[in-house]
């Protein structure tokens, strides 16, 4: 599915932050340093009605919000029901929407691209954050103490951000960092697990290997390991191993794990994109438009069509 860009943001929130994008706070950043602005939730509700619904898409940016009211979040295939205060991490990675359920919403959120942490982020990379992972916990509810802490951040860089203070985007990008540690403190505290053995990591690697063939974003993208062979290949163990590893770990075979996955994807651009059924077909490494129907209706008991319907 396409990506909506940034530019798409702007002429969403035009008619209430003043203008086009050309004319923004933050336009004349250059693509050196990024991009990074923060806005206001309760001043963009008061054009909220005149404006279409967010459409569930992928964006070209990272999105942190700090929420306050009753609202849905929908993420990849998931929904999250927000009936106080949260905050919610979002990527480029995965699709998403907020559906705001009154006007009575406050907060704040920041979108910024990975550029603009770039020069300074010594070595972090955002996609490799636990509250950046598909898989991950995107919204997390807070207390109102957790409320005010992570507010004041929002209120600091929206303050900076209209300062003429030479070193400005250094201080925001340290902001930023601190509300992303902020929130990843505020995550569930996971389990602690014994040290992983050998079928474990292999089992790791290949959930590893798997999502990362994903998302597909242009129907030209197919994925470059189709079948379990082409796993066992990349993870240098015999395809049988594999296949025996992940049955004991996981209840499932290597082609069903792989299966499961390529369903997922073929419903997410089967209801979000305007692709072909060919198209998507091809994409996912299918020889045919039969055989991924015969495929799609074994997984979901639908053919394709129908479920785009």
């Amino acid at each position: 599915m396409p990506s909506k860009s940034l530019e798409a943001l702007y002429d969403a929130v035009a008619p209430v932050v003043g203008g086009a994008a050309d004319v923004l706070p933050v336009a004349g950043q250059t693509r050196e340093v990024g991009h990074f602005n923060v806005f206001n939730v309760a001043d963009l509700m008061l054009d909220y009605r005149s404006r279409p619904p967010m459409t569930f898409d992928r964006r070209t940016f990272y999105k942190i919000s700090l929420m306050r009211g009753r609202s849905r979040v929908e993420y990849a295939d998931q929904a999250v029901e927000v009936a106080g205060q949260a905050l919610w991490f979002a990527s480029h990675r995965v699709p998403y929407r907020w559906v705001p359920y009154d006007l009575d919403q406050t907060g704040y959120f920041c979108v910024f691209t990975n550029e603009f942490l770039g020069p300074v982020n010594g070595g972090l990379v955002l996609q490799e954050l636990p509250v950046f992972q598909p898989g991950g916990c995107p919204v997390v509810a807070v207390s109102d103490a957790d409320y005010a802490a992570l507010e004041a951040i929002f209120e600091k860089m929206a303050r900076e951000l209209g300062a003429g203070y030479a070193y400005k985007y250094d201080l925001l990008r340290a902001y930023l960092l601190e509300l992303i540690h902020a929130g990843q403190k505020l995550q569930p505290v996971p389990i602690p697990a014994p040290a992983p053995n050998a079928s474990v990591r292999l089992a790791t690697s290949f959930a590893d290997l798997l999502e990362r063939q994903f998302p597909l974003e242009t129907p030209q993208q197919q994925l470059r390991l189709r079948t379990a062979a082409d796993y066992a290949g990349q993870l240098a163990v015999h395809v049988n191993h594999l296949n025996r590893v992940l049955k004991d770990t996981t209840g499932l075979t290597t082609t069903a794990l792989i299966g499961s996955r390529a369903a997922q994807e073929a419903k997410m651009l089967l209801k979000q994109t305007n692709w072909t059924v060919s198209e998507i077909a091809d994409s996912l490494g299918f020889a045919d438009v039969a055989h991924f129907c015969n495929f799609f209706k074994r997984q979901t008991g639908l053919v394709p069509g129908a479920f785009r319907e």
